[in-house]
């Protein structure tokens, strides 16, 4: 069986899950995980799809109709699925927004050397002011060897500095 990835990015208007859907299922794939939202007024993300090895062409020829209705599909082997070593940590952060906030967290956890698993960040307006609040949700896979407790000092150290408050759970 392949494992596919396919990356969707397209001006957003009703029935693109549905197009794709259908696509994935003509061409005998198996729709396995997806990452699919609205940003910034386009229809974006990734799906995981499984299928025979000889039915990869006839997914390609699936997305083309897809393609051709104004969704860019783009389609990559997936890596292999392998049992990641290390526990798992899921942080949250919420702030004032502001320039370098992503740039701060993401270096921190890279130096202690954890891998980002997924990663997510949304605007809100703060309820007395209506400034903007930024969040950002992320589940982490750590190395083996390293404790949530490092993680969890790594970003309460840059919290002040970012003026963020981090949760760690």
């Amino acid at each position: 069986m392949a494992l596919l990835v396919l990356s969707v990015a397209g001006s957003d208007r009703p029935g693109l899950t549905k197009a794709l859907a259908a696509a994935v299922l003509s061409a005998g794939g198996n729709w396995l995980e997806s990452h699919l939202s609205r940003l910034g007024g386009l229809y974006v993300g990734s799906v995981l799809v499984e299928l025979e090895e000889g039915k990869v062409e006839a997914l390609r020829a699936a997305v083309s109709a897809v393609d051709a209705a104004g969704l860019e599909v783009r389609i990559a082997p997936a890596g292999a699925r392998t049992g990641a070593a290390g526990e798992t940590l899921e942080f949250s952060l919420v702030g004032q927004d502001r320039p370098g906030i992503v740039n701060q967290v993401t270096k921190a956890v890279s130096d202690l050397g954890a891998n980002i698993e997924t990663f997510e960040t949304w605007l809100t307006s703060e309820a007395h002011s209506g400034a903007p609040l930024f969040h950002m949700a992320a589940n982490l896979r750590l190395p083996v060897g390293l404790e949530a407790a490092k993680v969890q000092a790594a970003l309460e150290a840059i919290s002040g500095e970012i003026m963020v408050d981090v949760a760690v759970g």
